[in-house]
């Protein structure tokens, strides 16, 4: 995908160029929007805007691969690129189990046809969704986090944005294209090879980050809480506390 694409239907449609383009080529898509989102492009808290997005975006692409395997698993099987792609998956299925589809995302080739894999197996979808959810999560937040991190680390060593303009951008996409080339093929290989143990650990960090992004999600919404909505709140509540007060002193008397 060109970068200058990217940035255009970024400009125009903001995070939902982040969602559908995650969709169909999320790694070029995570790391150049984790670029943008250390310049506050996205307005305030851009980087957990941009993992949310491409998150979703993920899930969705999976959900219907998913969807796709399983109302036509039929068909399926006779394209060449999901047989090519079917004894790998295997492979991968018998050696880490249901942890496959976290490390497919990884495995270039093995991505949306992993997905269309468990819909044509009938993996129950209430078991599949929690899984790539994970997954998705785990994988946006790496490659926009690289984004991130590349992008602020080159600002510290030389300089602001906007003062070295061509030359920062130069080494920023150089860099992007040289982590995405990393990912693809080097960690694809390394993912396969890789112990089960570790990766029961990896999938249990997973987790934990997600359960207190979900918690520091939930406060930040209670704590930005309008001072209209709090007003409007207060006199229910006042009301909740004489009921239960007229209710004890039923009970008393």
């Amino acid at each position: 995908m060109d970068e200058r694409f990217f940035y255009e239907l970024v400009e125009l449609y903001g995070l939902y160029a982040v969602f559908f383009l995650a969709m169909i080529e999320g790694d070029i898509t995570l790391l150049l929007a984790g670029v943008l989102a250390h310049s506050q492009f996205f307005g305030e808290y851009s980087f957990f805007k941009v993992l949310t997005a491409g998150t979703l975006g993920g899930v969705t692409s999976d959900a219907i691969a998913y969807a796709l395997g399983n109302s036509f698993r039929t068909s399926v099987r006779e394209y060449r690129f999901y047989r090519a792609a079917r004894p790998r998956i295997e492979r991968l299925t018998e050696k880490f189990g249901i942890l496959s589809i976290l490390l497919s995302k990884y495995i270039y080739g093995l991505r949306t046809a992993s997905c269309i894999f468990y819909g044509v197996a009938k993996m129950p979808y209430q078991r599949f969704i929690p899984l790539t959810l994970a997954s998705c999560f785990l994988w946006a937040f790496i490659l926009s986090g690289a984004g991130y991190f590349f992008s602020g680390t080159i600002e510290t060593l030389i300089g602001d944005f906007h003062q070295i303009g061509i030359y920062l951008l130069v080494i920023v996409v150089v860099g992007i294209v040289g982590f995405y080339l990393l990912e693809r093929f080097w960690l694809a290989k390394k993912v396969e090879e890789a112990d089960p143990e570790r990766v029961h650990k990896l999938e249990h960090a997973a987790q934990e980050k997600l359960h207190v992004l979900s918690h520091e999600i939930q406060e930040h919404i209670h704590l930005r809480r309008s001072p209209k909505s709090r007003r409007k709140s207060a006199p229910k509540q006042k009301r909740l506390v004489k009921n239960r007060e007229a209710k004890a002193t039923i009970k008393k008397g």
